[in-house]
């Protein structure tokens, strides 16, 4: 393999080393027991879930296979994980053909994500969202 070829897919390689590291070591201390991690702020402060809320849980019930518990925990997690995956392989992708990978979004689709995360925060603390709730 050509070493130019090689540095280019040194950074896709070494993203997918370190999330890989993070799910291995999510997946071996389980953040289901206390004192393992941190407390979410905004929980402790105010009592409301946050986004993110069951992300860790929701990445150990998913590295053991458990896909109904880790959408249970966090839906949104889930559905990060497989898009990372699929942006991963893009990017893989077009570093081995040489091609940057072009990450520009209009603002609108911005707008929309954040838009759709408020609205996940806010009906996850709500009564009738509490399926959404870790």
């Amino acid at each position: 393999m050509h070493p130019s070829r090689l540095r280019r897919l040194a950074t896709p390689a070494g993203i997918l080393a370190a999330v890989a590291g993070a799910f291995a070591y999510v997946g071996s201390v389980d953040p289901n027991e206390p004192g393992h991690y941190p407390v979410c702020p905004l929980l402790k402060i105010t009592g409301a879930f946050c986004p993110g809320c069951g992300g860790l849980r929701s990445a150990h019930a998913f590295i053991h296979g458990d896909l109904g518990a880790a959408l249970g925990a966090n839906a949104v997690a889930v559905v990060g994980y497989f898009l990372f995956a699929a942006v991963w392989v893009v990017w893989l992708v077009r570093a081995w053909r040489g091609q940057p990978l072009r990450t520009s979004l209009a603002p609108v689709w911005w707008w929309g994500v954040g838009a759709f995360l408020l609205i996940f925060t806010v009906v996850r603390n709500l009564p009738f969202g509490s399926a959404l709730a870790p």
